[in-house]
């Protein structure tokens, strides 16, 4: 069962890495292009680890910590990152699909052309990530934090968001169809030019105060 982390409205870093296991440390290795399918890996630390294009189906991080780890153009599929840390992780043009990632929290990470398709991301800590233009697709996010997130011109389609933490993220020009607004306060998150569907619209016209009837 995955660890529940206390809410986060900022993203604090600590001077210094947690390191869960001494005896499991990864420092300054180059994966590039390895193939780490059907791998485990519990408790590990990577420092500085170069994992550009590496790729795996059914690999599993539990409770590892990664630290200026590059995942450029990495591909995962079917795997699981539970409640692992990403500090200063770089990820570019990085895709998971079908993944899970319940309790994974992300802290001062560069995200371009991140994509996330299908799987688990609940209770994930994204304060304050830059995710502009990032795509989440039918992604369960029930309780995520992405308190002052930055999601401008993002895909959000299909989403379970239900609980999670919006407080101040800027979803301008995102495009939110299909997705829970259950926790969405319009008066908190700016969602200037956001694209939503009718169910939508009604849910929010009631967080404003208006009584929705035809």
């Amino acid at each position: 069962m995955a660890i529940r982390r206390e809410r986060a409205n900022i993203d604090p870093v600590s001077p210094e890495v947690a390191v869960p296991d001494p005896d499991r440390v990864v420092r300054d290795e180059d994966w590039y292009g390895r193939d780490l399918s059907g791998s485990t890996w519990s408790g590990y630390t990577f420092f500085d680890t170069d994992m550009t294009e590496t790729a795996g189906e059914a690999v599993v991080f539990d409770s590892c910590v990664f630290a200026g780890v590059k995942f450029n153009a990495a591909r995962f599929s079917s795997s699981a990152f539970t409640n692992c840390t990403f500090r200063r992780c770089t990820f570019f043009d990085t895709k998971f699909e079908q993944c899970k990632a319940v309790g994974a929290l992300f802290q001062q990470c560069t995200f371009t052309l991140f994509s996330v398709s299908g799987g688990d991301w609940s209770f994930t800590a994204l304060p304050g990530a830059q995710l502009r233009k990032a795509s989440f697709e039918g992604v369960r996010m029930r309780e995520t934090d992405l308190t002052a997130a930055r999601l401008e011109e993002a895909t959000l389609t299909g989403v379970d968001l239900s609980g999670a933490l919006l407080h101040g993220a800027d979803l301008t020009g995102a495009d939110l169809r299909g997705s829970d607004l259950s926790a969405l306060d319009p008066l908190t998150v700016k969602v200037a030019r956001a694209r939503i569907d009718t169910d939508q619209a009604a849910v929010i016209a009631t967080a404003l105060g208006f009584d929705v009837g035809w």
